[in-house]
């Protein structure tokens, strides 16, 4: 081939490796962006088909599970949920585990979107200071919890080890303004709810789920959530459990669309005042925000929301807009 040619076939490999990745067709390699509670990682702006690198590492540490109550999480990525995976369907995934050298317990990861043996949990049996990995083709989409699944599972769940992943369809999700990832857990201490101090976990509470505690983003600031008049949002719910069903509601506004169990196969439900998110499930929910309020999230099994903390806000700032609402003196 002479020199001519092979500059010129060079060129147009350039143009079109430069012209697919610009117009998201393009197999190209990435490790995820994970965010923490209520964070969501931006939307994938390309086709499925990428190689894409996920890592992440279990931590033991202590943290606020309540004012003035201390508790020893077991934790991805050092906080509770743990971090948010985006990934697109049809892409390949490498998933490796970290265990910290500093834990003293054996962890793993379920991922509830893996097809194979125990959605991973089987190659990652990982002991403190090493590391594991395996791969898989992300097939349907949705939104996943994922958990640990280590002997004694229920224990390692109930300490906080759980997360969402989300599978983007193959022509995405529709655009919206806001997104906020928020994930419910109930809590078993030894002592009283409110009780202060240092709380170790109660395998006894646990096995009647009985919690003390029930909590949205346990380690994370669920209230850190803003929003303006106008916007769209969108919340991915997720429950880690162990027990609880949670009855997820938000006060002061109606779901305008809800995708239940997060299936994206299907018409969301619409105008949904309550949805059902069950341990180890996950909800889509969408609205648009109205009128200017401090909007309430809750599980309406009311009693987990005022006496247990399984509380939220999203602050919806902007313009009154009296022809929807007004206070009458």
């Amino acid at each position: 081939m002479n020199r001519k040619i092979r500059f010129g076939v060079l060129f147009l490999i350039g143009l079109l490796v430069n012209f697919g990745i610009s117009n998201g067709s393009y197999a190209a390699d990435e490790v995820a962006k994970l965010t923490t509670a209520p964070a969501v990682p931006p939307a994938l702006n390309r086709a499925g088909g990428a190689n894409v690198t996920v890592e992440l590492e279990t931590v033991e540490k202590k943290g606020q599970l309540a004012d003035g109550v201390e508790y020893s999480f077991w934790t991805y990525g050092g906080t509770v949920p743990g971090p948010f995976i985006r990934v697109k369907e049809g892409d390949n995934v490498t998933f490796s585990l970290k265990n910290s050298k500093d834990n003293k317990n054996i962890h793993s990861i379920d991922l509830h979107a893996v097809s194979g043996q125990g959605g991973g949990a089987k190659a990652t049996q990982t002991t403190p200071g090493g590391k594991t990995s395996f791969q898989f083709k992300a097939l349907n989409p949705g939104i996943y919890v994922y958990h640990c699944a280590s002997p004694h599972i229920p224990t390692h769940i109930a300490n906080g080890m759980y997360g969402l992943i989300l599978v983007e369809p193959e022509g995405g999700l529709s655009k919206v303004d806001k997104e906020f990832y928020v994930m419910q857990g109930d809590y078993y201490t030894k002592g009283g709810t409110g009780e202060k101090g240092a709380q170790p976990f109660s395998a006894e509470k646990a096995r009647a789920e009985q919690p003390t505690y029930v909590k949205f983003n346990a380690m994370a600031t669920p209230g850190n959530m803003k929003a303006n008049v106008g916007d769209t949002v969108r919340i991915y719910v997720g429950n880690g459990g162990p027990n609880l069903t949670s009855s997820f509601h938000i006060i002061g506004e109606i779901f305008d669309k809800v995708y239940p169990q997060g299936a994206m196969g299907s018409e969301p439900a619409k105008n949904v005042q309550t949805t059902s998110v069950p341990p180890g499930g996950a909800a889509i929910v969408e609205f648009k925000v109205d009128v200017p309020a401090n909007y309430i999230l809750v599980d309406h099994a009311i009693f987990r929301a005022i006496d247990k903390g399984a509380v939220a806000i999203i602050e919806g700032a902007g313009a009154e807009n009296p022809a929807l609402f007004k206070p009458l003196k």
